[in-house]
């Protein structure tokens, strides 16, 4: 679309180079805010790079999630139904590959739920407050 890419001047992986992302207009308005257009206005005026790993080795070593500590915490993941980045299948695998997760479904939310869909939002992070925490 008209994302720009921009890799690091030093890549030493050049097969999956890391760099960044930076996501245009039109982007924005048809995959991340297709139901909250009002919010892009301020997203676009707000837009920074996304680092991006090309190297998952890199991103692996910079990341360092050791199953003993993430297997503590509480896991809960909302689905967002209208998702364009992240569909639907793709947020049901990263489910099932994570074993005793609470699921919550926000039917029209888009990746930007917090502008689409604010109110059951805030309704299940009140939830998840009050419960875990």
């Amino acid at each position: 679309m008209d994302s720009k890419i921009l890799f690091d001047e030093n890549a030493h992986n050049t097969i999956n180079p890391n760099g960044s992302v930076i996501f245009g207009p039109q982007f924005l308005a048809s995959k991340l805010y297709q139901l909250s257009p009002v919010e892009m206005t301020l997203a676009m005026s707000l837009l920074r790079p996304t680092r991006v790993y090309g190297d998952q080795e890199l991103l692996r070593e910079q990341t360092r999630v050791t199953r003993d500590k993430y297997g503590s915490v509480a896991k809960i993941y909302i689905v967002c139904e209208q998702d364009q980045v992240l569909k639907k299948d793709f947020q049901l695998s990263m489910i099932e590959g994570n074993p005793e997760i609470e699921v919550k479904n926000i039917a029209e939310a888009d990746h930007m739920p917090m502008f689409s869909k604010p109110q059951e939002l805030f309704s299940y992070l009140h939830h998840i407050a009050n419960t875990f925490y």
